[in-house]
């Protein structure tokens, strides 16, 4: 039988829910066998579905507990390495998250903090059976990744997403001794890239990697040392390489490779052969299974035509790095017909985006970048007509992040109108405080036909001349929003009150350069134990007395009920 870590069996305590006299007229059913109740919840999956569980009484609780083998902490600081331990035993795949959203524009300071470190130490000691770690906005060190690649031996998958701190050689740690690893994806990574060499440290018997991504280093790799691991990966479906990759090297790798599911090309800047050029499209025809395709490093219209014959299974474009423009943006997209997904830079511009119209009716979600947010003189970008050119022929869009540099209240209002199941809208208008540029008029009316229409709406963020109205409309509709970011908007603290007395479900609040001060991030407090984080940046001083203030009344509020899933605020100024 298990115990808690006092010692004590709360399995049958006599003071657990389950156990205790009813005083109401009706008794409760009686508890699920534990064998029984432990099986049953074996089988959640979903992080909501677990928290909600251990909530209804303490059997529950210990039970979601024990059975607990994956682990999500979206905020690093909202809970201890160990009371992760205390309460979970058997935790087998971990993701982690550190920074704010703010440290991905250079707005967080240097040595901030999000270290990893100390969590992988307290793993070693009581999970060294842990198979993934996925982590997303930390500190890694070398010394980090070489823990990790030595006390854990079943390891199986690291996921790095917009961390920072290590270098190449800790991948040849990674590389050297995990020797089951089937994962190794470095995604938009801050790394000291000093040598490519790091994937000869893979042992030559080695083949059981499923996605292997280094798109985010910057040094050539050596190629051959690649090429012989791809041809080992049988099983190998998501293949991303950096720009040091030519043409005639990716060719290679797709004869060896043609079972990929995902790939991330390299640059398509080399000159080919008419001969190379043939073979090249033939490779990528081999690929029947090819879903997503990213890279394509500084693209040209003249070799675009090579990727043709693998577009018809796409269900996901990601043009993030490829500075195409309208006509071959729209000439690629006529051989798409199943893009659920696209990324693309704002250099296809509006003609670009009626081509999404037209051709992609099954598109779902849609991220159009700007190719250079800094400068506000270019004569290129997309605007509010090629938005509203998307809704009316993507009538199952839900999801849009949409970089801009002017909008209208009609406009927005015409896009839900046609979409109205968007469940994240998130438009950034990159002159900050612009307000409507045909009416002149405060963006309030945008914002509100979004949340009085989207019903659905769990992200939403916010951006031009705002005031308290637009908050006001978010805290009286969007009752399922869950994430709110506000950038350079509202006129006073009544604004967040709306929202954080009007959003029952709301669990992550990024505010920048905000005039919400103590009335508004106090109004709040009790709210706080089920958020899962609050970054403010730029807002006027938050009185931390305040806070302490009122630190007996949360911590007797906290007290009161079952611990929750990690919940705690986090406060980054």
């Amino acid at each position: 039988m298990q115990t808690d870590p006092n010692g004590t069996n709360p399995k049958k305590s006599k003071d657990s829910p389950s156990n205790s006299a009813n005083t109401e007229s009706t008794q409760l059913p009686s508890p699920f066998p534990d064998e029984v109740l432990e099986k049953v919840l074996s089988f959640l999956n979903s992080d909501k579905d677990r928290s909600s569980v251990s909530l209804v009484c303490k059997d529950w609780y210990n039970a979601e507990r024990w059975t607990r083998t994956k682990l999500f902490i979206g905020n690093c600081y909202s809970v201890s390495p160990e009371i992760v331990a205390r309460r979970f035993s058997k935790i087998k795949s971990v993701t982690l998250k550190g920074k704010p959203r703010f440290s991905d524009f250079n707005l967080v300071p240097q040595n901030w903090g999000a270290d990893v470190h100390y969590w992988l130490t307290m793993f070693a000691n009581v999970y060294p059976f842990l198979e993934e770690l996925r982590l997303k906005r930390m500190t890694v060190s070398d010394e980090s990744l070489e823990l990790l690649a030595t006390a854990f031996p079943g390891f199986r998958a690291l996921s790095l997403m917009s961390c920072d701190g290590f270098s190449t050689d800790g991948l040849k740690a990674i590389a050297t001794h995990c020797r089951n690893l089937t994962e190794l994806d470095i995604q938009d990574t801050d790394i000291d890239d000093f040598s490519g060499g790091w994937l000869s440290c893979f042992p030559e018997n080695f083949g059981s990697l499923e996605v292997l991504n280094f798109a985010s280093l910057d040094s050539e790799v050596n190629f051959d040392a690649l090429e012989r691991l791809v041809s080992r990966c049988r099983s190998l479906r998501v293949l991303k390489v950096n720009k040091s990759i030519t043409l005639v090297q990716l060719q290679r790798l797709l004869l060896r490779a043609p079972q990929l599911m995902e790939l991330g090309t390299g640059s398509f800047q080399e000159e080919l052969l008419l001969g190379q050029f043939g073979d090249l499209g033939n490779a990528f025809g081999n690929c029947k299974n090819l879903q997503t395709l990213s890279g394509l490093w500084e693209v040209t219209s003249i070799y675009l035509p090579v990727l043709y014959a693998a577009c018809a299974s796409l269900t996901f474009l990601n043009l993030s790095y490829a500075a195409l423009r309208s006509v071959e943006f729209g000439n690629l997209l006529a051989h798409c017909p199943n893009l659920r997904r696209i990324w693309v830079l704002d250099t296809v511009e509006d003609k670009g985006l009626e081509a999404v119209g037209s051709s992609c009716p099954l598109l779902e979600e849609l991220r159009v970048f700007p190719a250079d947010p800094y400068d506000q003189n270019l004569h290129r970008g997309v605007t509010e007509s090629g938005f509203v050119a998307v809704s009316r022929g993507c009538s199952k869009l839900h999801y849009v992040l949409y970089f801009c540099w002017q909008m209208t209240n009609a406009a927005v209002a015409t896009i839900v109108q046609n979409c109205p199941n968007f469940t994240h809208f998130r438009l950034c208008i990159m002159n900050p405080g612009r307000p409507d540029y045909l009416t002149n008029e405060p963006m309030d009316e945008a914002f509100g036909a979004v949340v009085k229409t989207c019903t659905k709406l769990q992200r939403l963020s916010v951006s031009g001349l705002l005031t308290d109205l637009t908050f006001e409309y978010i805290g009286k509709y969007a009752k399922n929003l869950e994430t709110l970011s506000v950038a350079f908007a509202g006129s006073s603290d009544r604004a967040m009150q709306f929202v954080l007395e009007g959003c029952p479900k709301l669990r992550k609040l990024e505010i920048r350069d905000c005039p919400f001060g103590n009335a508004a991030l106090l109004s709040g407090l009790e709210k706080y134990e089920t958020m899962r984080s609050r970054a403010k940046k730029g807002c006027p001083t938050f009185c931390s007395h305040s806070l302490i203030a009122c630190k007996k009344d949360f911590s007797d509020f906290a007290e009161d009920r079952p611990p929750r899933c990690f919940g705690r605020v986090g406060l980054s100024n």
